[in-house]
């Protein structure tokens, strides 16, 4: 027989294949925990960023052209220059290679969507339109010049045809040909024909004959909205005082009919627009940027754009301002994010530490006895790194593959050290809790439970230690709020507060069970007095690790459950503020009276239970001291009854009905005075002696009856509620209406049915609408991914915790069984066996959330969290992180039941066994 086959016959079976041969259970449960949890910590920084770019191109899209632009101008050219060459510079060809050039120096991140790009020639003065027929504000109408390239691509001609220009147009020419928007059309009374005297072209006008009409194909793209007049007129006026209005429209010359431009004065300027391309930015290229549109407006890359436009050309855009506005947006929400992703995080390291404690506890005699027949520890300790790394590195490679493919438009290296971090820690475990355990032989195990173990120095020391890091995270977040994402101390706050829960908690655990122990010892029953006692002998490790794992999964879940009800409260206040009811309907600027059906129309809607009729007037004036001189506020005409009511409904002022009524013979006669309810700061200005107020519905005087801070009708502004029978014209102007099943259609229906031009806005889409933006609905999500893999991670350390003690469970449970212990008192053993850590766990949890919360409420901004935009909508009061009782008890409550079911199982399939097989294969003696 060969010599290697005689070597393979004696060798020994590899050490791998045969530990995973004999458990291959715990080496797939092993490695489902590692595969999720490497896909949270690969899939949440891809979210991050994910969301972050969605965010940003969301802010730069839904800004106005006119802001994110960026627009490279030049004057004309010099009169230094020969006319001929003058003329020859604004020409299509010339001003098509400037755009190439300019495209090209375009610094990087910044790139330009050349379909809704455009370049041109202007006047940036409007010129006077000298035809009578022509319509007329206060002033006559002023037009704005443009040769503008790409308009066929950009518009479909609906009357007429597009302007050419027919031979050889130059500055001295005086007839060229025009095309109008449909809307400029419509307001200025064009139609294809018409010819319009423009002034300002040296004593002779400019004759422009109009030859198409044009509809926009993208009106709110950059090519049409980056320029607005070019799309639809607006009302203009002049600096002396009083103002002259006037309409400003613009008119669409040819490109090759640019130089007659040269010959007004209206300032004409040469122009390449830039719509920025969002397709490729991402939240990473936000400081880049910044800097280059900075360099464009004044650095060097200003003075490269200069060497193809002139020496006199300038850079302008607003698109910094648009991204500044998302930066102070995603710098208010990522450290919230931080905070909750910091919990989940530390919430999955402690379960992988306990995963692989419980291996280390269940195979310590077989490494004691490994130890003591001479095995090293680097030996012992590579070992068990090589099956560990097995089971490991595929699944936390699969995970990390899961997370890639997940979620796209993400940056790979976060993810992969998120990953790598699980692996380490899941291959790592298992030896060190080896090493550290059997760091030398030992005959027999030494005791190590909870009786026992008396703590060190080395242990108060670190205790004391991570105690003042919790109080000085949560002072530095109490004081300057959640304010760097990159600070890691203020994002730990919640599990530090956790951890020192979880450190008092193990050190008072032993003295309530010493407490209850005495009683019990004294009763009838032997089962409550072993289920004290041996939950006082349980191994400190055994207790310490669940016990920190459950608390920080709690805290972490009732931390994100408060952020999550304080968003969904801010965001129901918010859109109550912007209705004041569950609908509001008016006319156009609530200024008009709303015709007579509409209200009975509205009542008749589905869902609607009530409606109240208001008469708002928000150009009112106080005549206050001095030479009659005005101050503007909002009166509102209500029906006492009716708007009290909802005012009480809806939590916005309530006030007693009998306020607004006047008292003794005060109501008698037309110059009365009216009770009023007024907003604080129009309440100081009016102080308590009676008033003159001027408005639409009638000159009145009120007295200020109470003060409210809010009302459903004006929620946003400094009001004076009146009783509408006191005025002159008491027709409303807006009605609110209320109902918990209000159909926004079925309302929008009846509406048009009984009046044009009114609008309705509903509660439940505004609070649609504030939860649509990426940056907050991103965290959102990512927050409550925290709080269901909280809850997740508490369930597995529960249940590890259990299955660590189960074979001694079970194995006590057979001893007893044979000294006479019933299976009705085997089940209230296992059951009250496994209730104080419940409890403990459980009560603690509670507390440490509830501490957590009311500690970081003062640093934590949920307003921007929770709505889409601050800037235009009225201030959410009471916009704080508060604590939710269900985040509280609803996962304490699960940890207790859970512990209780599986005791109850366990007891039950121990009952099924035999005392003798149970003893026979039982490990733990």
């Amino acid at each position: 027989m060969a010599w290697w086959r005689q070597r393979t016959e004696r060798g020994v079976a590899p050490w791998v294949r045969t530990r995973l041969r004999t458990a291959p259970g715990a080496a797939v449960a092993f490695g489902v925990l590692v595969l999720v949890t490497a896909f949270l910590a690969a899939a949440l920084p891809r979210a991050l960023d994910a969301y972050e770019t969605k965010g940003l191109r969301q802010e730069i899209a839904g800004a106005p052209p006119a802001a994110t632009s960026v627009e490279l101008s030049a004057p004309q050219p010099g009169l230094e220059i020969a006319q001929a060459t003058r003329e020859k510079a604004v020409r299509p060809p010339a001003l098509a290679a400037v755009r190439r050039a300019a495209l090209a120096r375009l610094p990087a991140p910044l790139r330009a969507d050349t379909t809704e790009s455009a370049y041109g020639v202007r006047t940036s003065k409007s010129l006077v339109g000298l035809n009578h027929w022509l319509p007329v504000i206060d002033a006559p109408p002023r037009f704005t010049l443009v040769a503008q390239s790409g308009l066929a691509a950009h518009s479909t001609v609906r009357g007429g045809r597009l302007p050419t220009a027919a031979g050889k147009v130059t500055a001295d020419t005086r007839k060229v040909e025009a095309a109008v928007t449909e809307a400029t059309a419509r307001t200025l009374r064009l139609r294809v024909g018409s010819v319009i005297d423009v002034d300002g072209f040296g004593g002779v006008p400019l004759v422009v004959r109009i030859t198409g009409i044009v509809e926009p194909r993208h009106p709110q793209g950059g090519y049409w909205s980056a320029e607005p007049v070019l799309r639809t007129p607006g009302v203009a006026a002049d600096a002396p005082v009083p103002p002259q209005f006037y309409w400003d429209a613009g008119l669409l010359l040819a490109p090759g009919a640019a130089p007659v431009l040269l010959g007004s004065q209206g300032q004409p300027e040469l122009y390449w627009r830039f719509a920025p391309a969002t397709g490729r930015l991402t939240a990473q290229d936000v400081p880049g940027l910044v800097s280059r549109i900075a360099s464009l407006e004044g650095g060097p890359e200003l003075l490269r754009m200069r060497e193809v436009a002139g020496s006199t050309a300038a850079v302008a855009t607003d698109l910094e301002t648009v991204v500044g506005s998302y930066t102070t947006t995603r710098a208010a929400i990522t450290p919230v994010v931080a905070v909750g992703a910091f919990g989940i995080g530390a919430v999955a390291a402690v379960v992988l530490v306990m995963a692989g404690g419980l291996v280390a506890v269940r195979r310590a005699a077989e490494l004691a006895l490994l130890r003591a027949r001479g095995g090293s520890l680097r030996g012992i300790a590579g070992r068990l790194l090589a099956e560990t790394a097995v089971v490991a590195l595929p699944t936390a490679a699969a995970g990390l593959l899961l997370a890639v493919l997940t979620v796209d438009e993400a940056r790979l290296l976060p993810a992969v050290l998120g990953a790598s971090a699980v692996a380490l820690l899941a291959c790592a475990v298992l030896p060190v809790r080896a090493v550290v355990a059997h760091r030398r032989p030992r005959a027999h195990a030494e005791r190590d439970d909870l009786a026992h173990a008396r703590p060190g120095r080395r242990r108060t020391v670190a205790e004391l230690t991570v105690l003042v890091l919790a109080v000085g995270s949560v002072v530095a977040l109490r004081r300057r709020g959640a304010s760097s994402s990159g600070d890691l101390l203020v994002s730990a706050a919640p599990v530090l507060v956790g951890l020192i829960a979880a450190l008092v908690l193990v050190r008072l655990y032993p003295l309530p069970l010493r407490w209850a122990a005495r009683p019990a010892a004294r009763g009838r029953g032997v089962v409550g007095f072993l289920s004290l006692a041996r939950a006082g002998r349980s191994s400190t490790v055994g207790v310490a690790l669940p016990l920190l794992a459950l608390l920080l999964a709690l805290t972490t879940a009732a931390f994100g459950g408060s952020v999550l009800a304080g968003v969904s409260d801010a965001r129901d206040r918010a859109a109550l503020l912007a209705t004041g009811a569950d609908a509001r309907i008016a006319g156009p600027g609530e200024v008009t009276p709303l015709p007579a059906g509409v209200a009975g129309a509205v009542a008749k809607a589905a869902g609607v239970r009530a409606v109240t009729a208001v008469r708002i007037e928000r150009t009112a004036e106080l005549t206050s001291g001095g030479a009659g001189a005005k101050e503007g506020l909002t009166l509102i005409g209500v029906e006492p009854a009716s708007y009290a009511r909802l005012a009480r409904q809806t939590g916005l002022g309530a006030f007693p009905v009998d306020v607004l009524k006047p008292k003794g013979t005060e109501g008698a006669g037309t110059g009365r005075v009216l009770n009023a309810v007024a907003s604080p700061g129009l309440a100081e200005r009016l102080g308590r002696a009676p008033r003159r107020i001027t408005s639409l519905a009638g000159d009145i005087t009120v007295r200020i009856a109470a003060v409210r801070s809010r009302t459903p009708a004006a929620p946003g502004a400094d009001f004076l509620l009146v009783d509408a029978a006191g005025l002159t014209h008491s027709e409303p102007t807006t009605l609110l209406a209320t109902g918990a099943a209000l159909d926004a259609p079925a309302l929008r229906t009846a509406v048009r049915g009984a009046g044009k031009g009114l609008t309705v806005t509903s509660r439940g889409e505004e609070r649609e609408a504030l939860s649509d933006a990426p940056l907050q609905a991103g965290a959102e999500r990512i927050y409550t991914t925290a709080a269901l893999a909280g809850a997740g991670y508490a369930v597995l350390a529960l249940l590890l915790s259990l299955l660590q003690s189960a074979p001694e469970r079970a194995a006590l449970l057979a001893r007893l069984r044979t000294m006479g212990l019933t299976p009705r008192q085997g089940r209230r053993l296992l059951s009250l066996d496994a209730l104080p850590q419940a409890l403990l766990a459980a009560s603690g949890g509670m507390l440490a959330g509830w501490a957590t919360v009311r500690l970081l409420a003062p640093g934590i901004d949920l307003e921007r969290l929770a709505l889409a935009t601050a800037a235009g909508r009225v201030p959410v009061v009471g916009a704080s992180l508060r604590t939710d009782v269900w985040s509280l008890l609803l996962p304490a409550a699960g940890t207790v039941l859970l512990a209780w079911a599986v005791a109850v199982a366990q007891a039950w399939w121990a009952g099924r066994r035999t005392s003798i097989t149970e003893l026979r294969t039982g490990g733990m003696r």
